[in-house]
This record gives C-alpha cells, sequence and structure tokens, in this order.
C-alpha cells in the first residue's frame, strides 16, 4: 500500500503556532557507514549521509560533540549531527550508484536542511530544549509496508518539479520521475519521558503525540515533557536517472535494501549549547523560518553563523576502508534489496571493511621526513586577495614536491598548491584563511603532474609548511577514530 498525503509538511508551518527557524546545513561532512548511536565504535550496518559538528566520531559524547571546530550547518551554537541513510540507483545489471545530494559537484557536498518548530499542542505546552547527552532516532530502517501510525506518517516524500503541477506528497518512494529531484521527510518525536537522554532501541525515550498529529498534538503521560520539534529535508537528485527506469519499479533503493521508502530514517545527536537554544525555543516566533529573524534581546541576530564557506569546507574523511560512492556491485554492508510487506531483518555476509586512518594518506602527501615540510590543512583562498602573496608558478607537471621546492628556494616557508597546476607562496598565513583544524576541507584535485597526489581545489589551497627549523614535523590531525573498537 502507498498512502498519498493530502498536505505536505510546508503545510505545518499554517497552524496557528506557527514559529519555526530553518538551518539550511550549506555542506556534509561525510557519506560512510558510522552511526554513533545504533553502532557505537564500530561500522554500521549501511551508509548514512551526516551533516554537522566536524567532531562526528563513530562514538562521541556531548563533550566531544561541544569541541567540533566547525559545522556543516550554520548557527555556530549548534554542534549536533544530524543524518540519514544515502540513497542509490539500481540498475538492470544488479549494480547500484550512488544519487548525488542537492549541491553536489565541483568538490561540494550538499547538505540536510533541519528545522526547529514551536509546537506546544492543543494544551499550549511549555516547550524544552534538548538536555546534555540527549540523542534520538525516528524512523525504522527495516520498515517495508505503511501502517498509518503516526510514526509512519513522520516519513514522507515531496516529488520536485519547479515547473509543473505540484504532486500529493507519498509516504513511500513514488513510482514516476521527479521532474527536479526528489525529497526525503521525516518528522521527529517530540514527546520526552523526562528521564532517559537514550534508550535501548533510542527510540523508546521518545513518543509522537497521543493526540492530534504527529507534528503538533497532545503528549502522553508517560512522555510528559514536550520539547522542541526537529524535521528533516534532504534532496536527492534522481531527476538524473530519468531516463534509466528500465521496469514498472522505481528503481531507487536506500542504503539499508529498501526501494519501498518507508525505511526512510533520521538520527540526532545534540551537541547545542542548551540556553543558546532554549532562548529561542523561547523567544524567535517569527513564522518566516529565516535564521537572521531570531532576535536577541537587544535587537541583534540571536545567532551567530559560520559563513556558507566555512560550512562547505567542513568535510570529513570517509574512515571505512570501502567505496561508499559511484558505482557499486552491491551495496556497502550486508544489505539485500528487501521489499516486504514484511519487516526485513538483519542480514550476515563477508563484511571485510575497516575502520583505519590509513585512508589519509590520499589527502595529503606526507613530506616529513624527505623535505622537513608539514601538511598544515586546506586553507581559504580568493582570487581578488590572494592568501598567499609572495611568489607563484603554474605548470601542466605540478607535484606537492615541484611546489614545496619552488617556495623554499625563493625563502618562503609556507607552499600551497591549488587548481590541480597553480603554486603559491608566503611567510604567513592570515588566520581567517588559515584551515580548520581537524576537517578535511575541499582540496580534492589532483595534481596535474601526480594524480595521486591532492592540489587543492576551487578557492582552497591544499598547505605545506616548513618545519624544519622546530622541534619535530607532524602533519595535521584530520578527524578522528578514538574509542573505535579494534
Amino acid at each position: 500500500m502507498k498512502s498519498t498525503l493530502a498536505l505536505g509538511p510546508l503545510a505545518l508551518f499554517a497552524a496557528p503556532a506557527a514559529a519555526f527557524f530553518r538551518m539550511p546545513c550549506p555542506g556534509r561532512l561525510v557519506d560512510q557507514r558510522a552511526d554513533p548511536i545504533v553502532s557505537p565504535g564500530e561500522i554500521s550496518g549501511h551508509v548514512h549521509s551526516i551533516v554537522g559538528g566536524s567532531a562526528f566520531n563513530f562514538n562521541m559524547t556531548y563533550e566531544d560533540a561541544r569541541s567540533s571546530s566547525c559545522s556543516s550547518c550554520p548557527i555556530k551554537a549548534d554542534l549536533s549531527n544530524y543524518w540519514v541513510p544515502h540513497l542509490y540507483y539500481r540498475a538492470q545489471n544488479g549494480t547500484f550508484v550512488s544519487v548525488p545530494v542537492s549541491g553536489d559537484g565541483n568538490g561540494a557536498m550538499g547538505g540536510i536542511t533541519v528545522y526547529y518548530l514551536q509546537r506546544p499542542g492543543a494544551n499550549n505546552d511549555e516547550l524544552k530544549a534538548f538536555p546534555e547527552g540527549f540523542r534520538m532516532l525516528a524512523g525504522n530502517p527495516f520498515k517495508r509496508n505503511y501502517t498509518d501510525d503516526f510514526a509512519s506518517q513522520a516519513v514522507s516524500y515531496a516529488c520536485l518539479d519547479y515547473n509543473g503541477a505540484a504532486r500529493p506528497e507519498t509516504n513511500g518512494f513514488p513510482d514516476y520521475n521527479c521532474a527536479d529531484g526528489l525529497r526525503a521527510q521525516v518528522f521527529f518525536p517530540s514527546c520526552w519521558d523526562g528521564k532517559n537522554l537514550d534508550s535501548e532501541d533510542h527510540k523508546s525515550h521518545m513518543a509522537y503525540p497521543e493526540s492530534g498529529a504527529y507534528n503538533d498534538g497532545v503528549c502522553p503521560e508517560s512522555h510528559p515533557v514536550h520539547t522542541v520539534s526537529i524535521f528533516y529535508e534532504i534532496i536527492f537528485q534522481t531527476n538524473l536517472f530519468a531516463d534509466m527506469w528500465w521496469d514498472d519499479k522505481q528503481p531507487f533503493v536506500w542504503a539499508m535494501g529498501d526501494p519501498t521508502g518507508y525505511g526512510f530514517h533520521g538520527d540526532f545527536v545534540n551537541g547545542w549549547d542548551i540556553d543558546i537554544l532554549q532562548y529561542a525555543v523561547d523567544n524567535c516566533n517569527a513564522d518566516s523560518g529565516f535564521i537572521s529573524d531570531c532576535l536577541a534581546a537587544d535587537g541583534s541576530q540571536h545567532f551567530d553563523l559560520f559563513t556558507n564557506s566555512e560550512s562547505a569546507m567542513c568535510t570529513l574523511p570517509a574512515f571505512v576502508d570501502e567505496q561508499a560512492t559511484g558505482v557499486l556491485d552491491t551495496l556497502p554492508g550486508c544489505n539485500n534489496v528487501t521489499w516486504g510487506p514484511d519487516q526485513a531483518t538483519p542480514q550476515t555476509c563477508d563484511d571485510t571493511a575497516v575502520i583505519t586512518d590509513s585512508v589519509l594518506s590520499k589527502y595529503y602527501t606526507d613530506v616529513t621526513a624527505s623535505l622537513n615540510w608539514q601538511y598544515t590543512g586546506c586553507g581559504f583562498d580568493d582570487v581578488g586577495s590572494r592568501t598567499m602573496d609572495g611568489t607563484s608558478e603554474s605548470t601542466a607537471d605540478m607535484t606537492v614536491e615541484t611546489c614545496i621546492k619552488f617556495c623554499d628556494d625563493a625563502g618562503y616557508s609556507y607552499a600551497g598548491l591549488e587548481y590541480s597546476e597553480q603554486c603559491y607562496c608566503s611567510n604567513s598565513i592570515a588566520d581567517d584563511r588559515a584551515p580548520i583544524p581537524g576537517v578535511l576541507g575541499d582540496c580534492l584535485d589532483p595534481c596535474s603532474g601526480n594524480s595521486t597526489q591532492m592540489c587543492g581545489g576551487p578557492a582552497t589551497l591544499s598547505i605545506y609548511h616548513n618545519c624544519a627549523g622546530g622541534s619535530g614535523c607532524e602533519n595535521a590531525k584530520i578527524g578522528s577514530i578514538e574509542g573505535v573498537s579494534s
């Protein structure tokens, strides 16, 4: 059974209590099999698309989240992590192709839009911010049919067509092409038991309202604390596969082997400054959804924001040593396609993937021993105001070593590579152009003279620094796999 919704999630904002703010996350951190809620310290069962704070890890605490140096989402006080399964196209020959997210391309990674909505229900409850250490899951990855309860209604899809008539939203995958992509949506439960920050199934400490609607109702006595509501949207570019449908069924499948769409789900690990979120819940009453309309008591903007460039550069390496994007013979993990209607069950297979930091070697070149230079990270550049203002050169044979030697011979202590074949030199890097600590950034262009090396990217610099005169050379630390199972 495929349910059709009469009203889409945007109709949520037509209710009398329509205050909300929307966070369009400009980028995402990584696509990989990681889930610190369901599979702490281990490889998770399926691939997720993950956004939020840069301290995301296979095992993490609230304190870890708050230590993030950046976020792929815009609000600096929010270092939470948000994630959903990744989407794949199932080809006629049995292979799977990762479906790009809206915003992907030219080294960029599109993100998720997260809504925070003040929905007090019929009793006009006092709404609470999520407490420190809080986490939850919405949806069921094993679900393969529609059951018409609030949890099922909270998962929906919008088939986007900006030039045509709007179609009703559905709870499962639509069986027709979407001209401008498919928007997957999940609304989280907003009734908390007031005691547990998590639960064994990561859902039981939360509940949907017992009456009203899944997105605005009266909380049950068992879960009396009404929290602010959160809602995710992510747009996948399914329209890129419009001429590749090959039978009478739609060809897309979630990473956990779900071709029905009913198994869509979302995860949330709280990383907010609680006081700042609570102020927003209490006082940000605009119905525009714009973050800029959330004002402090003095009339200034309540939220300090990362720039779009900072959020887009806030990326992490995939530490699971397997291919998760591109063309795949099988879905990563043990995930056969299961149509239902019975619930899917966890499967076993010869899964040889491991978590390892050896993958970092493809993102920078280690010249600490050979040249006494260290990699400091991926920094920002601006063609109108160069980050590195010394000499420069461009060559079709550019390598990391070529650029370092060029800058070293010219008497400079910093070397930066950009756009595959450009080399820039300087003796200092301004703080606002320096690499963000602990993150990968967008320095993913292969060097023109050695395709196994990375030489910056679009307006980004792979930066190396002379460390011969210091106490030792050490490359920048990117991401973390601390606390993982051996």
